[in-house]
């Protein structure tokens, strides 16, 4: 009799553990949950009202991570506003209309100000182009409104050392313009007339968003690039200034509480991804640090990252 009750105690306390322990373990889980949901990049999302403010810097490409970025700040009922900071040569011209679109998306639902800072050039200026009002450093370098397409041409250079590039395809102007054959007349009028339409599109955005005329500004059509000073003067942009005057058009123009605090919003990372996500930001780190990863950074059209496509951009490459 005495063996039955010590045997009933011991699964009470048995059970009791084990209720402790699964109480333990479903905190333990919500705390991760709440902790990947506001860590990081997420932060911002889960803070007070404020005014979200985001970076494009370097080379525009159209990133997804940066578009989803955007979408979330429309959506986001704590972010009251949107700074725009811009500090990027140019990059893909469809870079920079994705990010037009999207921010002229952000701005149905609240305003949005871009602050230039040392250069805002070419796609970089599409950005600009997208929120509602442009403030620019007095020696911001700006403008660069154009489209290029640019590739080397080595058919003579492939001669002289003796190597024959053989090629089958459907149609001449396939994989036209080439680095390994001469443009051929046809192939330049069709490059040029992609050209143009790019660029159609793109002075048009600027006669719609600056109410302008590209003619009646000089050096505009040519592709010049201007200071913020004389972009001001072109009604190319809107005032002098930096982040606090952006930040004060925000309060006087469009009623933004004074209270309210600039807060980062980034693109999500590998440390926000998860565990097996990290892994292969580890794995890629190690690849980088091989030779033949040094040989594809020192060069980067050897594993295809270089631009592709139409570019907007003020100085293509570094030499």
């Amino acid at each position: 009799m005495t063996v039955e009750i010590d045997t009933v105690l011991d699964r009470r306390r048995l059970r009791r553990r084990l209720a402790v322990w699964r109480t333990l373990a479903i905190a333990a889980v919500v705390a991760a949950l709440f902790a990947f949901g506001v860590s990081g990049d997420n932060l911002s999302s889960f803070g007070p009202k404020q005014i979200a403010r985001v970076a494009i810097e370097g080379t525009i490409t159209e990133d997804r991570q940066q578009l989803e970025l955007l979408k979330r700040i429309a959506d986001a009922d704590n972010a009251a506003a949107l700074l725009v900071f811009v500090n990027s040569p140019g990059g893909t011209t469809t870079g920079g209309e994705a990010l037009f679109a999207a921010l002229r998306e952000v701005a149905k639902k609240k305003p949005v100000v871009a602050q230039f800072g040392t250069v805002a050039a070419s796609a970089g200026y599409i950005v600009g182009l997208g929120t509602d009002h442009i403030v620019t450093r007095a020696n911001t370098i700006t403008g660069s409104v154009g489209v290029l397409i640019q590739w080397p041409e080595v058919s003579q250079a492939l001669d002289k050392l003796g190597v024959k590039f053989n090629e089958i395809k459907s149609g001449d102007l396939k994989a036209v313009p080439s680095p390994f054959e001469p443009l051929s007349e046809e192939g330049a009028k069709v490059t040029q007339t992609m050209i143009d339409e790019g660029y159609r599109w793109f002075l048009g955005l600027v006669e719609q968003r600056r109410g302008i005329k590209a003619e009646q500004i000089p050096g505009l059509t040519r592709g010049r690039v201007f200071t913020g000073r004389e972009a001001v003067a072109l009604k190319l942009v809107d005032s002098i200034g930096g982040e606090e005057e952006a930040v004060e058009w925000l309060r006087s123009k469009r009623n933004i509480d004074k209270s309210l605090k600039v807060v980062d919003w980034k693109p999500q990372t590998t440390a926000s991804l998860g565990f097996f996500s990290s892994i292969g930001a580890v794995a890629a780190s190690f690849f980088n640090h091989t030779y033949v990863g040094q040989m594809l950074a020192r060069d980067p059209s050897l594993s295809g990252l270089g631009l592709d496509g139409l570019i907007s951009v003020w100085h293509p490459s570094e030499k």
